[in-house]
Parts: structure tokens; sequence; C-alpha cells
């Protein structure tokens, strides 16, 4: 990479992505995890990660968040799992350059959190916010993730798209045509090394 060269990006959802969705027992849907005990990695997310690191992509999370203003989490148990994810991380000394949540729902029922915001996916806004403060090259990163809201956000910040499937085997929703499809992460992974090196 010459002197003042952007560099490569790859922003990732994190739940149906990074870990696994849990089934809450309450709505009988697939959701991100309420408890630091139910965080659980998806398979071979680590060395996915590992490998994109090494090949010189810069790491982002970009995570819708809602439980807190939904009622259904406390901030507390928010932050003690992305400690947890933090600590995972480290133990493989994989080195994400930001993290980026998400806290607010537009029918949340925590006033603070609640109504209209600008960084919920699919805005680009935290995308955007990246490409600014760190210099990247939005036309050679990329944006993983599970949902049509991962698609449309990547789409609107003018970066490459890939919906990985969820465990269930199945994509949640399917009206925003990512440019690729991957059953894991891990195969994400071999997607954007195998273009980047094209």
């Amino acid at each position: 990479m010459g002197v003042g060269a952007l560099s490569q990006a790859v922003f990732l959802d994190r739940d149906g992505v990074i870990n696994r969705n849990v089934r809450n027992p309450a709505t009988l849907a697939w959701e991100a995890p309420l408890t630091v005990e139910d965080f659980e990695l998806a398979d071979n997310a680590l060395a996915a990660l590992s490998r994109l690191r090494q090949a010189g992509f810069l790491l982002f999370l970009v995570s819708n968040q809602p439980n807190y203003a939904k009622g259904k989490a406390s901030l507390e148990v928010l932050e003690a799992i992305h400690r947890h994810l933090l600590k995972l991380l480290a133990r493989q000394g994989i080195e994400f350059t930001a993290f980026y949540y998400c806290l607010h729902h537009p029918h949340g029922v925590v006033p603070s959190h609640s109504g209209p915001c600008g960084c919920r996916k699919p805005a680009p806004f935290f995308l955007l916010q990246a490409r600014d403060q760190f210099g990247l090259d939005m036309e050679r990163s990329w944006m993983v993730g599970d949902r049509d809201s991962d698609i449309a956000c990547g789409q609107a910040a003018g970066v490459h798209t890939i919906r990985v499937r969820n465990q269930q085997g199945a994509v949640a929703g399917d009206e925003q045509r990512a440019e690729f499809k991957a059953d894991s992460l891990q195969a994400a992974a071999v997607i954007i090394l195998h273009a980047s090196r094209s």
C-alpha cells in the first residue's frame, strides 16, 4: 500500500454472522443473545476474522442492538456481552478498528432510545463515519450481514455486500440482493480474499 493509499475494510454485522442468534422463548423468534451465557460464536468465525486481518483488512463491527430500547435487556448486560466478545477476540489476537452499536429502536419502550435515529441500519451512518475517520476505500471494502438492512446499508455506503445464511440455513428476508451469498462468515472471508487478489 503506497503512501496516502486508502485502507480496505470489512464491516460485519454481529448477531447471525459472528455469533449465533438465540431462540427467544417469549417471542419464539431467533434474536440477539440476552445474556453472556447465551453468546456463542459461529463456527470458525474467529479463524475467518483472523484471515481477513492477516490480509490487511481493517475490521469494523456495525450492529443494531435494540434490546435496551425494547426493554429486553439492561445497558449493563449489553456491555457485558460486548466485553465477552472483546475477550474472545483478544485470545486470538484479533483487532477490530472500531465497534459501532445502534441502541435505538423506532418502536421502543425506553423514551431516550426510542423513535427515529440516524444510525440504525439500513442507514449507512456508521460506515460513512468510519470512511471519513479512518480513510477507507469503499470501492474495495465489504459489508457482511444476514439481513436486508445489512445489505441495504452496505449498498448505500458503496461497498460490496455478502449475505450470510443464518444457522437455520435461511436468509432473513431477501428483498435486498447482495452481490454474494455465503453459508458462513468463513465462506464470506474466502469470497473477500479471492476477490481482493483478482
